[in-house]
């Protein structure tokens, strides 16, 4: 299969809030106003989450096709704890990002638990965003 490249682009609204272009698509980024945002969108963090979660959905359907059996409905379910310290500026001590992301997938399915265990191998394995997240992947952010 060959290899394929994603544009986004984006252009903010005012200090906290982006709307970003994906392909035919309007996302609309922003802060809560407990942070100094207008609570128009979900804000970067929170789209992580939503960006793993709607992979691992993906992955989760296509793996358990391949793998025979039905899934009639998943559940994601997901939190993430991170400091924010570092972006806003008040200490270095920690990383700016997620420090941990737990992931919880609940399945409808008459899968037996050794298929599901396999199945979910696959889907943590085979989820490009899981990947990036899990690994490193080189950001080069310049002028334009």
């Amino acid at each position: 299969m060959p290899k394929m490249t994603v544009n986004v682009s984006a252009k903010c609204e005012n200090p906290t809030k982006l709307v970003v272009k994906a392909r035919n698509f309007e996302i609309i980024v922003d802060e809560p106003s407990n942070l100094g945002g207008t609570d128009h969108g979900p804000n970067p963090v929170e789209y992580v989450q939503a960006a793993l979660a709607g992979c691992l959905n993906v992955v989760g359907h296509v793996v358990a096709k391949e793998m025979g059996f039905e899934l009639k409905g998943l559940e994601v379910q997901l939190d993430g704890f991170l400091n924010p310290a570092k972006f806003m500026g008040k200490s270095d001590e920690e990383r700016a990002g997620y420090q941990e992301i737990n992931v919880k997938m609940i399945p409808d399915t008459d899968a037996d638990e050794e298929t599901l265990n396999k199945w979910l191998e696959q889907v943590e394995e085979r989820c490009p965003v899981s990947d990036n997240i899990k690994n490193p992947t080189p950001v080069k952010i310049t002028l334009g």
